[in-house]
């Protein structure tokens, strides 16, 4: 079975191809056998795309107004030239699309029709930067594969079943009833991480209390009793929790109060202030990269330092509010570019968890040994880095719908 996933960011889209053969899905993840990935801010001019396939890489401009004419070009890749490894398009049974935002009207990935599409389209509002490239991505599959399903995996899904009381806001409820409510996101990568982590613990998911960290660019937390995610940091968008690389995460909501009443702040610059020029950037001032900072607080820059230790406060206070969700902790789990590669971040926030016996081998943690237990032999918590893989996650959910049908 050959499954494409198309993973659209705001300004990217990442692109899979894999092979999968026999009745049932690898325990492991295989390797992509095409991936195609675009970057429409390349430069003020031109976006760029990069394919890999065959041993070959190649490198290519694209027109950034004409998006969903550059993934039909980046699709051509497929079956042209060196990097060829279809005869043609229809060879393809089923393509899968990542989409933010579900809202509450899907708790599982779904077949695209009309009427999911319209679903999307409605929910642009609460994810302006994202839902419309993943139409974008379906679209340009309706142009060339007009016949072959299409799957829409959700990253809202997996916080879907969360109570009522994490779910819903203090605010009036009637508020709640209208759509207003904590959505949450990273979805399919916290579902991966927790069956990885059942996977690499060997026990069944369904007997596991885990909380998962997802800490790249944006972070968050989930926690997950028995498979089912009963608590996370993000809520009605990806704004609220952590302390990201440039958005604030949680802050007093009166804060935007006073910016506007005081300093006559608009909608969209309390948007720009919050989601592009505050988090790690805010504090440092001129990049929201861990791996920056890191190197700053060598060179003895103070507010790099403040950076790093405001950002392992907020984590390990959250970690906190995610366990009152639970009733032990299995294992703690680190995953994405932070999460996966940064020892200092990982040794940092378990150290506030040593009251609950969790220790880590902080020689085991300096290597960021992937898909690894880092946790001491006699620790009781577990401690994971998973790499996450939200294509194979992807391609998991529509191997599993293709089956069913």
């Amino acid at each position: 079975m050959k499954i494409l996933v198309l993973n659209a960011g705001s300004s990217s889209q990442k692109s899979s191809l894999y092979n999968v053969e026999g009745n049932t899905l690898p325990q492991q993840h295989p390797e992509p056998i095409w991936e195609g990935n675009i970057d429409w801010t390349a430069s003020n001019d031109f976006g760029t795309l990069k394919v890999k396939a065959n041993g070959i890489k190649q490198e290519m401009k694209l027109d950034p107004n004409k998006r969903v004419e550059g993934v039909s070009k980046m699709l051509e890749t497929l079956t042209q030239g060196e990097t060829q490894i279809l005869d043609q398009l229809s060879e393809i049974d089923i393509v899968g699309h990542r989409v933010v935002h579900g809202g509450s009207d899907y708790s599982e990935a779904i077949q695209i029709t009309p009427e999911v599409k319209q679903v999307i389209h409605r929910l642009i509002t609460l994810a302006p930067s994202h839902n419309p490239a993943h139409l974008e991505g379906i679209e340009a599959i309706e142009q060339v594969l007009p016949d072959v399903p299409q799957v829409a995996v959700f990253d809202t899904a997996f916080h879907s079943k969360m109570p009522l009381s994490s779910a819903v806001y203090p605010i009036p409820y009637q508020w709640f009833e209208k759509g207003i409510r904590r959505y949450g996101f990273h979805g399919t990568s916290h579902k991966y991480c927790a069956q990885r982590a059942a996977q690499l613990l060997g026990k069944p998911l369904e007997s596991l209390q885990l909380i998962t960290c997802h800490l790249g660019n944006g972070c968050s937390l989930a926690a997950i009793r028995e498979g089912i995610s009963v608590d996370t940091t993000m809520g009605f968008t990806p704004l609220e929790g952590l302390m990201m690389g440039t958005r604030s995460g949680s802050i007093d909501p009166a804060i935007l109060i006073y910016l506007m009443r005081n300093h006559h702040f608009d909608a969209d610059q309390l948007d720009i202030l919050l989601n592009k020029e505050s988090g790690i950037k805010g504090i440092v001032g001129s990049s929201g990269d861990m791996r920056y900072v890191l190197e700053q607080i060598e060179k003895g820059d103070e507010q790099a330092k403040l950076a790093f230790e405001m950002f392992i406060h907020h984590l390990k206070t959250s970690i906190g509010s995610m366990l009152g969700n639970l009733t032990r902790l299995d294992a703690l789990v680190f995953s994405a570019g932070i999460g996966e590669h940064s020892a200092p971040v990982r040794e940092a926030t378990c150290a506030g968890f040593e009251f609950l016996g969790l220790k880590i081998d902080v020689e085991k943690d300096a290597k960021s040994p992937i898909d690894t237990d880092i946790a001491t032999e006699d620790s009781p918590v577990r401690v994971l880095i998973i790499h996450t893989e939200e294509d194979w996650a992807i391609a998991s959910e529509c191997w599993q719908i293709l089956k069913q049908n």
